[in-house]
């Protein structure tokens, strides 16, 4: 990729429109959960819960608002507007993330049954689709010519859409299959999403200023705002959950976010042989959301082989594993978050500088998450062997 640089980048002006998502949601996050209690949005504990007391649900309402908010800002800005004068992505993963917190919404007060919401999140990810949220060309590591490392596949509009569907269902249920602790979709949320702004803005900055990279940097700057912004209600002891509403709006706007920016990606500037950048916003997609899409195809396979529907609860998710292996849940959600962290940004710092520096770094991080996640189960071991 060309070198990066920050001069002439809006890097303020998307600080700012993420500070004030952040600031509305956290405002607006008390009177939510007020509206929630009132109308009975409880989630009471269950046998594979974490809590124990009752804890109002529908975050996702404040969540959506500080969004909107924060897109509306963007508007007024000159800068920010051009995310809106050249595209309707933002508009469309506005609608979509509309009615699909008002699906989670009512899931979170009345629970509807698993394949309505399958429907439903179908149904928002047709509305990214119709303005224009889709993939045009998918790179591919065969059938290169000469020196180039593979090729690049031309969508039509059918199989754009239907990667779109695909890829809405799959993170909207992997955020949502994560979201088991205090605090912990809403982090990994702030995470995938200022990893993907980092990486748009990286794109912006390498082509010169396309306005192609201008809604997704946006999609992800306000949703990160909003993540941060309920993290206080919601990190341990939780005050309120952001419920489906929340954790399928966090989903939703990750795919519209990373399909902005990869799916309508320009290879021309990318040379033939270099792997990394034709791989980059693969690479960044996979990467920030590793864990959770993992979560999610262990259950899938763990419920299936036991003969059971994919959308059974159990209590073998990842931050389940952490809390037997004797870690709090406060440590378990921030040994998650440095997971997340170092694969999210790690891929994203590939492509923007020194490879070798990068996989070091990265290398070494990876290694002492590893030592921290398993000590409490070499020192139960070790208590074990001495009594």
């Amino acid at each position: 990729m060309t070198p990066i640089t920050t001069a002439g980048l809006p890097i303020r002006e998307y600080i700012l429109v993420g500070l004030i998502s952040a600031t509305l949601t956290y405002l607006l996050t008390g009177l939510v959960r007020r509206f929630a209690i009132r109308a009975g949005a409880i989630a009471n504990p269950r046998a594979r819960d974490v809590h124990v007391i009752p804890i109002p649900r529908m975050g996702g309402i404040a969540m959506y608002l500080g969004v909107a908010g924060g897109m509306a800002l963007a508007h007024q800005l000159p800068v920010l507007r051009r995310a809106f004068e050249y595209s309707f992505d933002p508009v469309g993963v506005l609608l979509g993330g509309l009615v699909i917190v008002l699906i989670g919404a009512v899931d979170d007060r009345f629970e509807i049954d698993a394949w309505t919401k399958l429907a439903g999140q179908v149904l928002c990810a047709g509305l990214l689709v119709i303005f224009g949220v889709q993939w045009n060309v998918f790179w591919v590591p065969w059938s290169g010519n000469g020196d180039a490392l593979g090729s690049v596949v031309i969508l039509d509009s059918n199989q754009g859409s239907l990667l779109v569907v695909l890829l809405v269902v799959l993170l909207v249920n992997g955020m949502n299959f994560v979201d088991g602790l205090d605090g912990l979709a809403a982090g990994l949320g702030f995470i995938a999403a200022a990893a993907t702004c980092a990486f748009s803005l990286g794109l912006l900055s390498s082509s010169g200023g396309d306005v192609g990279s201008y809604p997704p940097a946006l999609i992800a700057a306000t949703l990160a705002g909003a993540c941060l912004g309920f993290l206080p209600h919601n990190f341990q002891p939780a005050k309120i959950f952001m419920g489906d509403s929340g954790s399928m709006l966090i989903g939703l706007m990750l795919a519209g976010a990373t399909t902005s920016a990869s799916g309508k990606i320009s290879y021309v500037r990318f040379g033939g042989s270099d792997a990394l950048a034709l791989l980059s916003p693969l690479l960044v997609v996979v990467a920030v959301l590793f864990l959770p899409m993992l979560d999610l195809v262990m259950a899938v396979i763990r419920r299936t082989r036991r003969g059971e529907s994919p959308f059974a609860a159990d209590k073998m998710h990842l931050h389940h594993r952490l809390l037997e292996i004797g870690h709090s849940q406060r440590r378990a959600v921030l040994l998650i978050y440095l997971w997340a962290g170092l694969l999210g940004f790690g891929a994203v710092s590939l492509t923007l500088f020194d490879t070798a520096a990068v996989l070091w770094v990265v290398g070494l991080g990876l290694v002492l998450a590893a030592l921290v996640s398993v000590i409490p189960r070499l020192r139960s071991r070790n208590q074990q062997g001495a009594a």
